[in-house]
């Protein structure tokens, strides 16, 4: 007989939970584990009927032969049916019509075969898997010594239903496997998810809390102006019409997967920030740097969510930023004479040590005069192997 096999053991069903909720045949039919299986298993119900129709027994046997058939059909669809099939009852059920039908009809061992063969998927253990073969492997065995049965009937009662039980057992195994495996793949799944979220979360964070800084320390000096020197208010306005509109684009790059416009071009619009709070930039970057499109995205954002920092919480009066690179790093500097933060780290702050440090790079904040944030990432490493693959 090939491979009979059923929907695991509910782990979470204990005694006394049992109900009689049942699941849709169509849901049945769509396991992953057995598909359309239980549909062609139980065409072996028909060995047990062989012997009645060929013996011709009476009309009355042949009932109580279709009673046996019909009982054995519950226990059976139960097990697939059932939201939480109870194993005891099915394979307890299937072995007691071997029993009761055995004197009578010698067909009934196809109950011994089913009931070992569901054996292995309604319990969690392979330990107890062997336990329940051996348990029913003893009562076909001590019924058909009972019975003084031949050795066939003894064989198909006693030893086959040995043979196929143990063959479900390694099924059985390979399919709490596979539930494992698929169980850690959706893990898997929602870690991605949970991660591309913060990462997304970290990116508008960068983008917007430094745009609308801008916007706001902009609005707040056109509307000082806007009485003494309308001409410079006017342009006031009319800049912070462009940042917004900039502002939009940024966030649905971002949305697209944001990539930065460039290191060089984002220190300029740092330093004319900073110049339009008030401060005194002084801004030392080489323009010749070559620095990987990821490295230099972090940067990017790295000085972004500084100059956030340094126009929103410093009231500093000098700001000076330096970009060097040596010995196959590169080291960002950014360092204001403002007043400094003994608080914790901000989501921003937080956001911008985790980028780097997945690049392998350090991120060092020291606040006792002023602040100063020093940021170093490896490149030698990166552009070594992408110029191994490229050779």
């Amino acid at each position: 007989m090939p491979f009979l096999g059923s929907r695991e053991f509910d782990k979470d069903s204990a005694p006394g939970s049992w109900s009689l909720k049942l699941r849709p045949l169509r849901s049945v039919l769509r396991d992953r584990d057995h598909g359309w299986g239980p549909l062609l298993w139980v065409l072996y119900l028909g060995f047990f009927f062989v012997e009645p129709v060929v013996e011709h027994v009476s009309r009355r046997a042949l009932l109580f032969d279709f009673l046996g058939a019909g009982i054995f059909l519950v226990l059976y669809w139960g097990i697939f049916l059932l939201e939480r099939p109870l194993p005891f009852v099915h394979v307890g059920g299937m072995v007691l019509l071997g029993v009761l039908f055995l004197p009578y009809n010698p067909g009934s061992g196809t109950f011994f075969i089913f009931a070992a063969a569901m054996v292995p998927f309604l319990v969690d253990t392979q330990r107890r898997a062997i336990a329940g073969l051996g348990i029913i492997a003893a009562i076909g065995a001590l019924e058909g010594v009972l019975l003084h049965a031949s050795g066939w009937e003894l064989f198909w009662v006693a030893v086959f239903p040995m043979f196929i039980g143990a063959g479900n057992i390694f099924f059985a195994e390979r399919n709490r496997m596979n539930r494992q495996l698929r169980k850690a793949n959706e893990e898997i799944e929602n870690l991605a998810k949970v991660a591309e979220r913060e990462r997304i979360a970290r990116d508008l964070h960068d983008v917007l809390g430094h745009t609308l800084s801008v916007i706001t320390l902009k609005s707040e000096l056109a509307g000082k102006l806007v009485d003494r020197d309308p001409q410079r208010a006017g342009k006031e306005i009319r800049e912070v019409e462009q940042i917004s509109r900039q502002a939009l684009y940024e966030v649905r790059d971002a949305i697209r997967g944001y990539r930065s416009q460039g290191l060089v071009a984002e220190l300029a619009q740092a330093k004319t920030t900073l110049e339009t709070a008030g401060l005194t930039v002084q801004c030392d970057a080489a323009t010749t740097m070559k620095i990987p499109a990821v490295q230099e995205s972090v940067l990017s954002l790295a000085v972004r969510e500084a100059v956030t920092n340094v126009v929103r919480h410093a009231r500093a009066r000098t700001c000076r930023m330096r970009l060097e690179q040596q010995n196959g790093t590169c080291r960002l500097e950014i360092q204001d004479d403002g007043c400094g933060a003994s608080n914790g780290e901000g989501n921003g702050l937080r956001g911008m040590r985790e980028r780097v440090e997945m690049l392998g790079g350090t991120l060092q904040r020291n606040s006792e005069a002023g602040t100063t944030l020093t940021i170093t990432l490896p490149l030698k490493d990166l552009m070594s192997k992408r110029e191994g693959v490229q050779d």
